[in-house]
């Protein structure tokens, strides 16, 4: 099980050919990389399904190979699009792909990608992560990671920016990019770290970082019209791969509010409500994670979570429920489709703010 949907397989993939699986989308979630937290969030799992399926099947209309195979129907139990499901679905069906390994050798070593490869031969789930990005947030790390100018931004006198642009700094505000960036970050670590394209091109193996990255920018052009399309600004987001045969695939899901930031009228609708409410309320296990993820550097361990002195928080019922109805109201309205019998997004907006 991942922290947030179970993994079932029907039938395991070989070095020579594809499985067949399932993800069961629960309504777990996971803050800052700490896996289930203490609470589930009703509706969630419901939501993800639907929006990931939903962005699959757009992707799949554009030519974009993906390993998904349809939705479980909760009444029925048949596999369908998801146009055909009776009611919101929690189980999707997807093609599996060989997952190694990925051992640990200690703080000089670190990890050893070629015991990986040698193991997933041409039949493996990329061991990264292929971040796109279309508005660099306040609180991204990107803003820590390069300049404004890096991107192609420059200053503009029309806008409050312009002196923060100019001086090589980001502003205090969100930025709009003059072009989606793509970035590559690692996959199974248990600690991500972003990379470098040479770092990348030696972990991603057999698959080919540019064509990689030209996947992502697809995905993120799909996703980005659609939400444009329904009232949504789509922010960031990421996706993961599968390569089998020399074909690229995305896998895992794409394009829900888990993986993705999205706003609507300028508010922020996804997992990001739950991170800062957790930074703004219990701060104490926030500097715990942060102080337990900085001292495992060195150690010959590389599970943080060993280290780390506190436990999250519940969440209290008031915030449970807004984070609900904020995940389902953001599903029907992204999907058009009432899948959940809930307030407008607007509502739930309103509700998240006053957390």
């Amino acid at each position: 099980m991942t922290s947030v949907k179970e993994f079932r397989v029907d039938e395991p993939a070989t070095a020579d050919s594809l499985g067949r699986g399932r993800f069961v989308f629960t309504d777990a979630y996971s803050v800052f990389d700490w896996g289930q937290m203490p609470d589930a969030i009703p509706r969630k799992g419901a939501s993800l399904c639907a929006m990931g399926a939903f962005n699959f099947e757009l992707l799949e209309a554009e030519g974009i190979a993906t390993h998904y195979r349809g939705v479980s129907d909760p009444d029925a139990g048949d596999l369908v699009p998801l146009a055909d499901a009776s009611a919101p679905p929690t189980e999707m069906a997807i093609d599996l792909t060989q997952v190694p390994d990925l051992p640990y050798e200690g703080p000089e070593a670190g990890y050893d990608y070629d015991a990986f490869h040698a193991a997933g031969g041409d039949n493996y789930l990329v061991p990264l992560e292929v971040v796109f990005r279309n508005r660099v947030p306040v609180g991204s790390s990107l803003r820590r990671r390069a300049d404004p100018a890096d991107f192609g931004l420059d200053a503009d006198p029309d806008t409050d920016a312009a002196s923060d642009v100019a001086a090589g700094e980001w502003p205090d505000e969100p930025v709009d990019l003059p072009e989606p960036v793509a970035e590559f970050s690692t996959k199974y670590e248990e600690q991500d770290r972003y990379l470098t394209r040479t770092e990348a091109d030696r972990i991603a193996g057999a698959a080919d970082v540019d064509a990689l990255e030209s996947l992502a920018l697809d995905v993120n052009r799909v996703v980005t019209e659609r939400a444009d399309a329904v009232g949504f600004a789509h922010e960031d987001g990421k996706i993961e791969c599968l390569y089998a045969d020399g074909e690229l695939r995305v896998a895992d899901v794409v394009g829900t509010f888990d993986e993705n930031r999205f706003s609507y009228g300028g508010r922020g609708i996804s997992k990001e409500v739950v991170r800062q409410w957790y930074k703004a309320n219990d701060p104490e296990w926030v500097e715990a994670v942060t102080e337990a993820k900085a001292a495992v550097a060195g150690r010959e361990i590389d599970d943080w979570r060993e280290l780390c002195e506190r436990d999250p928080e519940p969440l209290p019922p008031a915030v449970v429920d807004a984070v609900s109805e904020l995940y389902a109201a953001g599903t029907n309205a992204y999907t058009g489709r009432e899948w959940f019998d809930v307030p407008d997004v607007e509502a739930a907006l309103d509700a998240a703010d006053n957390l």
